[in-house]
Parts: structure tokens; sequence; C-alpha cells
């Protein structure tokens, strides 16, 4: 599978991870821990993006 398409899907299951876990329990810290490897998978995939437009 291509690098792309393994982060979309990373970051698919992470979100339905979050939404998961806030609704069992919106104060439980692993929330805080998922979100910031979100954020980093999002940032990834937007540094990727980045890099295919520019070539």
């Amino acid at each position: 599978m291509p690098y792309k398409e393994r982060l979309e899907k990373q970051i698919e299951e992470l979100r339905m991870r979050m939404y998961e876990i806030y609704n069992n329990n919106p104060t439980d810290d692993e929330l805080l821990r998922i979100s910031q490897e979100l954020d980093d998978l999002l940032n990834r995939f937007s540094e990727k993006r980045q890099y295919q437009c520019s070539n």
C-alpha cells in the first residue's frame, strides 16, 4: 500500500478511536495522546501533499 494511503488509513482509524473514547469518557487522558498522534499524522500527510504538488 502506498505511503499516502497508509497515512490516510491511520488518520481515519485514529479519528474514529478518538471519537469513541470521547463519547465514552470525555475526560480520558488518552484523548490527549491520541490527539497529538493524530496531529503528527496530519502534519506528515500535509507535508507529503505539499511535496507532491511542488514536483
